[in-house]
């Protein structure tokens, strides 16, 4: 009998996965010798310590998702099942991403591996794997079908259709959210408006699964199956919270992920060239040609120049003044005793 389930058993209750240990194992041990290859070869551009870290700290979430007390007690709490999803599915892919592994890869790595690294990442499979399109498609089609079919009953009951989701939730996200906050050399380059709408629209995705769950009666697909011990309530209560969990986490962290678009944004001084084209041509269309009278002929000058802003900008203020002087003059002619 498991104890009762808090923030104490997560790191007291372990159980032994060696797929997962030995993919983690093999994952931070190659991840290290590309670090070490790369410091040998470019001693005076080392890999940034920072992407190390957080892709280790990838690796960490993975591990506690399925090897902690989070792992142990997704057959039992629904909505602990719920957290472990996330995690794998939006915590652990963007810190991966962040890592930039393929890219230490080919950094590291000599021909004819370097070659094939290039030849894969290039290749009509990966440039349909990683369109955002597919990644998105997928994304919406793992969350629903994986909790609001038939789907998540076989999950409850068969532990290699559970194990395979948990890979699945870990693919998804990965290629989800790549082309969004990744910078490999993969063949999509997104401008941060449209990396945000496209978390934008996959929100609604998350939200509209938790309330469904949320509202729902014991029949429900993914209820835990067998008897429930006294601690975890009952299972209606369990299938609400997990709803709830589906709905407030999983915006929580997308929202999060459109902090981290947007501070990349702020962030990335060569986005300029990218993203701020269309905005630099309206901007030119509606502010920095101005027209301007010289000898009775309208002409338009970029105030951009220097040497034309400010007799633009006075020009401007001339044109918009005429009005009220030719009002004054009319009215002293028509009333001379008028006031000056």
């Amino acid at each position: 009998m498991l104890p009762p389930f808090g923030p104490q058993a997560i790191f007291t209750q372990w159980q032994s996965a060696p797929v997962v240990t030995t993919s983690v194992v093999v994952a931070a041990g190659l991840y290290l010798w590309g670090v070490v290859r790369v410091a040998r070869r470019h001693p005076a551009r080392p890999w940034p310590a920072w992407r190390t870290l957080v892709f280790f700290c990838g690796l960490a979430i993975i591990v506690l998702a399925l090897q902690s007390g989070i792992g142990v007690y997704d057959d039992v709490l629904l909505w602990d099942h719920m957290i472990q999803h996330l995690m794998l599915v939006m915590a652990a892919p963007p810190l991966l991403i962040l890592g930039r592994p393929v890219t230490l890869l080919m950094h590291a790595s000599r021909n004819p591996l370097h070659t094939w690294v290039k030849r894969v990442v290039r290749s009509k499979m990966a440039a349909f794997l990683t369109w955002p399109v597919f990644g998105f498609a997928a994304y919406a089609a793992a969350i629903l079908v994986a909790h609001l079919t038939g789907l998540a009953n076989l999950i409850t009951r068969n532990q290699v259709a559970h194990d395979s989701e948990h890979v699945g939730f870990l693919v998804v996200g990965y290629l989800f959210f790549l082309p969004i906050i990744g910078s490999e050399p993969i063949r999509w380059r997104l401008s941060y408006p449209v990396r945000l709408v496209l978390l934008f629209l996959v929100m609604p995705v998350d939200t509209f699964t938790g309330l469904v769950l949320s509202g729902a009666n014991t029949s429900a697909p993914g209820l835990p199956l067998g008897p429930r011990p006294s601690w975890a309530g009952s299972a209606i209560g369990d299938l609400h919270a997990g709803g709830s969990v589906m709905w407030v986490g999983g915006d929580g962290l997308m929202f999060l992920l459109m902090m981290v678009v947007f501070l990349m944004w702020a962030t990335d001084t060569r986005s300029v060239s990218r993203t701020g084209g269309w905005l630099e041509t309206a901007r030119r269309a509606t502010v920095a040609q101005v027209p301007i009278e010289q000898a009775g002929k309208v002409s338009r000058t970029d105030i951009d120049e220097d040497d034309d802003q400010l007799a633009a900008y006075n020009a401007y203020l001339n044109r918009l003044n005429q009005p009220a002087q030719v009002t004054r003059a009319e009215a002293g002619r028509d009333t001379p005793n008028a006031p000056f």
